[in-house]
């Protein structure tokens, strides 16, 4: 059926012409909606600016012409950049009031403690359920439908999503029923994953400063003491000192790394090494590296 039909019928037909909505088109919005389209499920998609929409229209999902209609659909995925953008779509303008009691509102977006806490509050207030599931995985694991995703909320309410989030990734992580535990685990990886990326880069420097070979270095790590895809790849990306295409920018990886830190403070547990890499990140957004993949932190260190 040509696009702009399926775009008529969802328009005529309401929430039940669409499985589930994916609101949000960037990078892992658009992966995550393009495997659900794949996999059978009808699904609704919104975007700010109409070209990541028109894309997956011509791939078979259907197009809602605003946010409220998209929340007519049984099941909502947003997946948008931080706190603000949240905010300002969701708890800001009223949309709530317009959506269908009972629908379920998944959050894929990586977002604080407080944000986490007050979305759940208002959508409580509007008979809208609320999940938070941001993901683990760069936007190609997305595309493979390989992401890890860290699940929270009311299990009825996450049953519900389950099958989506089988579709998008490889595993559910149930880390409890208050939507922030979602986000605090996700902040805390996000944290880890900028400590390795700083170690590594002083690693990297002092090896290569005594004329080892750092690639080489890198793939004997990545190989023997810390498997996986963290020292491999942003090792990998340091190591050649290539941060384009950035998979995760350093602008974003600031942004988490405050996350952590106001996570922390929180339940009154210092991060040290956390307050050291506030001032690397802001030094390389400083440099001009903001859109940089966050890997580019490594450039602190004397090469």
């Amino acid at each position: 059926m040509p696009p702009w039909n399926r775009l008529r019928r969802f328009t005529g037909g309401g929430c039940a012409m669409g499985e589930v909505a994916v609101i949000g088109l960037g990078g892992m919005g658009r992966a995550i909606a393009r495997n659900l389209v794949r996999a059978g499920h009808e699904t609704v998609v919104w975007n700010r600016s109409e070209g990541p929409a028109e894309e997956l229209a011509e791939a078979g999902a259907l197009r809602a012409a605003s946010v409220a209609e998209a929340l007519r659909c049984p099941v909502v995925f947003s997946v948008l950049s931080d706190d603000s953008a949240f905010a300002e779509t969701f708890l800001d303008s009223g949309v709530l009031d317009e959506a269908r009691h009972g629908v379920v509102h998944v959050n894929v977006a990586t977002v604080s403690v407080g944000l986490a806490r007050r979305a759940a509050e208002a959508h409580a207030a509007h008979g809208v359920g609320y999940v938070a599931a941001p993901v683990f995985g760069r936007v190609s694991v997305a595309e493979a439908g390989e992401l890890n995703v860290l699940a929270a909320g009311e299990p009825e309410l996450v049953d519900r999503a389950q099958p989506f989030f089988d579709v998008i990734g490889t595993r559910t992580w149930r880390l409890g029923e208050l939507p922030e535990q979602a986000n605090i685990v996700k902040v805390l990886g996000n944290y880890l994953i900028a400590c390795a990326i700083q170690s590594l880069g002083e690693a990297v420097s002092v090896a290569d400063a005594a004329g080892a070979d750092p690639g080489q270095f890198v793939e004997l790590l990545s190989s023997t003491l810390f498997p996986g895809p963290v020292y491999s790849g942003y090792g990998s990306m340091i190591a050649r000192r290539t941060y384009q295409p950035a998979g995760f920018t350093t602008a974003l990886g600031r942004k988490d790394l405050h996350l952590a830190l106001d996570a922390a403070a929180g339940q009154a547990v210092p991060l040290p090494f956390g307050e050291l890499l506030r001032d690397v990140f802001d030094q390389a957004i400083a440099d001009g590296r903001a859109a940089d993949d966050w890997a580019a932190i490594a450039e602190r260190q004397p090469r």
